[in-house]
């Protein structure tokens, strides 16, 4: 009997993923920390209104506001 691999390759699942992927689960898993360890409240000041909120939703909609600019950028630039 021989002895073969049923994923046909060398190699694992993990090293078919791609750097970009591997950088996009660091910044996440990094970004969920820094948020889980700033539980604080924070004071946000909008030109005239200021909100009250605590820090995790700064955090996140800090986080979500420059993800969705960096997209935008980035599909601008191939066209």
């Amino acid at each position: 009997m021989s002895n073969t691999s049923k994923s046909g390759g060398s190699g694992g699942f993990l090293s078919q993923i791609s750097n970009t992927t591997w950088i996009a689960i660091a910044v996440g898993i990094l970004t969920l920390w820094f948020v889980l360890a700033n539980t604080g409240s924070a004071s946000v000041r909008f030109w005239i209104p200021t909100v009250e909120a605590p820090m995790w939703i700064v955090l996140i909609g800090t986080f979500a506001v420059g993800a969705f600019t960096g997209w935008m950028i980035s599909r601008r630039r191939e066209r």
